[in-house]
C-alpha cells in the first residue's frame, strides 16, 4: 500500500495537492493513508469483515477499487484516502465535523467525497469524478 502522491494519475495528483494546500491553509492537518493499493492488498482488505475479523472497511473487489488502477505497468491510482490530524493524532469518528470540511474542500478541487456516498460511506476516501 502507498501513501505516496506519486502513485496517482497525474490529474488526481493535482486535485490532491489542492486538496492538501487548501486544508493546511485552513489549519487542518491532513495524513495521507494511502493512494495506490494492489490488488493482493485489496483482496486482504476485502475479506476484512467477511472472512477475517473486523467491520467492513470497502465493498470493492479487487480491480474494482479506484485505489487498483495501474497505467503503462505503473500505479496511477485514480484515488486517495485521508485521515485529519487533531492535535497529532488521527481523527477517525465521522462525528468530528471537521469531515464534512474535508469532504468540502475535496468537492471544491473537483473530487468525488465518498462521505457523501448513499450506501456505505467512506469519510477517507476521494476519488476523480467519473
Amino acid at each position: 500500500m502507498s501513501r505516496d502522491l506519486n502513485h496517482l494519475r497525474p490529474d488526481v495528483k493535482e486535485k490532491a495537492e489542492k486538496f492538501l494546500s487548501i486544508a493546511s491553509n485552513m489549519g487542518i492537518d491532513v495524513l495521507v493513508t494511502c493512494t495506490y493499493r494492489s490488488n493482493e492488498e485489496q483482496k486482504v482488505l476485502y475479506a476484512i469483515g467477511r472472512t477475517a475479523p473486523g467491520r467492513k472497511v470497502t465493498n470493492a473487489l479487487p480491480g474494482e477499487s479506484k485505489h487498483n488502477n495501474m497505467e503503462g505497468g505503473a500505479p496511477a491510482s485514480l484515488a486517495f484516502d485521508v485521515v485529519p490530524l487533531v492535535m497529532g493524532k488521527p481523527m477517525w469518528d465521522a462525528s468530528n465535523p471537521v469531515w464534512k470540511v474535508l469532504g468540502g474542500i475535496g468537492k471544491s478541487v473537483g473530487l468525488s467525497w465518498a462521505g457523501d456516498w448513499k450506501r456505505f460511506k467512506e469519510y477517507p476516501h476521494f476519488e476523480i469524478l467519473s
